[in-house]
């Protein structure tokens, strides 16, 4: 079909869409349809549709003022279509009342991930980071990070209510926020709506299916150890992680958090047995402790930074306490049990969000049978992980590369932009003295440092474990 070019003044801003009526199919007469034909429609702001009484299925250009057309549509935006609220209107929206969820999960749940996922098995590589750092400086300098971390978290959930508010949406996702943060902030970074929200979505999925893949490298290499032990057969690790796959299959056909949070709540229950029992160890001869200083050296700050952010959420700094205990002992092969089926119930709750990002760009192309198509590509997802773990087996300190790289920026680059381009243009938004541009400016560098350290650490694992 040809159409006419509609010449446009500079004020003007056409945007192309197509639409279908449900309700209405143009004939001639004679029961044949009529060839569809082009209209001009001018977008009404306030009704969110076409100023037209016309139905055809057309390529329609809308035709008005740029300023009339939602930011959403010409940034290529897929949030919902929705009118900016005012002051008064977002002060009055409570996103919470609007939510309709099928699974909701309640506060215990909540918090059940929540601990899961944030103080988990990686505790365990801390001992390392005071190595580093020395016993005070090492208190003082956890506690600091540990409140960083926790304040970026802070200020992206009140980002996430706020643009809620403001553009009248029940709920956001990470890469939701950072996306609804762009579309209605300053007009020069609204181009880069998009841009933001597949960046976070790559570093997730990228961050997550990797740490999976780990997990299945850790699960294998412990129960290869405890096995080995009582049975003195020596199989491939290689087998182990294959009969893990049925399991994991399992596990992936969960569709919600709600019937997740008792598998973490038996892993944070492992991880705390299994934590219990090794300082055990630690503590059973206190003779052979030498006293540790107060302060390490500057030369060994990067490894102690490395360790200690990464630590927050990775699994590969762990398996050097693990694997290291004795295996002659049964409460030594017992924190390698409860540690290893700890990580593997975890599986699920870190294969939840790639799965959720990746599924949400997929379904559309699927027609009624999405739920059988979705089961497909949890299935396949498993099977990548597990064929990418028992290629690559040595895949830890790789991983450790990405996750260094993906949790600076995630955890807090990430959050203070987001929270600059939410109040760039409120009313006193960046305070005075413009203490919270400094604020977020801070934190960046905070976050520039631990990528270059969290790299740093990583890449001394990789060349280690090359040299062996």
């Amino acid at each position: 079909m040809d159409f006419e070019e509609i010449s446009h003044t500079e004020s003007d801003f056409d945007v192309e869409m197509s639409s279908l009526s449900s309700t209405y199919v143009p004939t001639d007469g004679r029961g044949k349809r009529t060839p569809m034909r082009p209209m001009i429609a001018e977008y009404d702001p306030k009704r969110h549709e076409t100023k037209t009484e016309l139905s055809d299925m057309v390529l329609v250009k809308y035709k008005c003022e740029k300023n009339d057309v939602p930011t959403m549509i010409s940034n290529g935006s897929t949030l919902p279509l929705v009118e900016k609220a005012n002051d008064e209107e977002a002060a009055l929206y409570n996103p919470f009342e609007h939510r309709k969820l099928s699974h909701p999960t309640s506060d215990l749940d909540t918090l059940i991930h929540l601990l899961k996922g944030s103080l988990g098995s990686g505790i365990l590589a801390m001992p390392l980071a005071f190595k580093s750092a020395g016993l005070y400086f090492g208190l003082v300098a956890t506690f600091l990070i540990g409140m960083v971390c926790t304040y970026c978290v802070h200020i992206l959930v009140k980002c996430a209510h706020t643009l809620c508010r403001r553009t009248q949406t029940p709920s956001l996702g990470f890469a939701e926020v950072a996306e609804t943060a762009f579309l209605v902030g300053p007009e020069p970074v609204q181009k880069y709506a998009r841009l933001a929200k597949a960046t976070i979505n790559t570093f997730l999925v990228i961050d997550l299916l990797g740490c999976c893949c780990v997990y299945i490298v850790f699960v294998a290499e412990n129960l290869e150890q405890v096995i080995e032990n009582y049975t003195k057969k020596d199989l491939d690790v290689t087998v182990y992680m294959a009969f893990l796959l049925p399991i994991l299959l399992a596990f992936s056909l969960i569709r919600n958090l709600k019937w997740l949070s008792p598998f973490s709540m038996v892993a944070n229950m492992l991880i705390a047995s299994g934590m219990g029992i090794t300082f055990y160890y630690v503590f059973r001869d206190t003779s052979e402790f030498k006293p540790v200083p107060g302060f390490s050296s500057f030369s060994q700050l990067p490894m102690f930074f490395g360790t200690a952010i990464f630590a927050l959420e990775g699994i590969g700094v762990v398996r050097s306490i693990t694997l290291n205990l004795p295996t002659e002992e049964p409460l030594a092969q017992a924190v390698k049990v409860m540690i290893a089926v700890a990580i593997f119930l975890t599986y699920g709750l870190q294969f939840y969000v790639p799965m959720e990002i990746i599924w949400k760009n997929l379904k559309h192309h699927f027609g009624a049978r999405k739920l059988y198509a979705e089961y497909l590509v949890r299935i396949g997802l498993v099977i990548s992980t597990v064929g990418i773990a028992i290629a690559v087996p040595k895949l830890g300190p790789f991983i450790s590369l990405v996750g260094a790289i993906c949790l600076s920026t995630l955890g807090l680059m990430f959050p203070s932009v987001i929270e600059l381009v939410t109040v760039w243009e409120t009313e006193n938004g960046l305070g005075p003295y413009y203490w919270r541009l400094w604020k977020n400016i801070l934190i960046i560098c905070f976050g520039i440092l631990g990528f270059v350290t969290g790299s740093y650490v990583s890449l001394q694992e990789i060349m280690s474990s090359d040299a062996k």
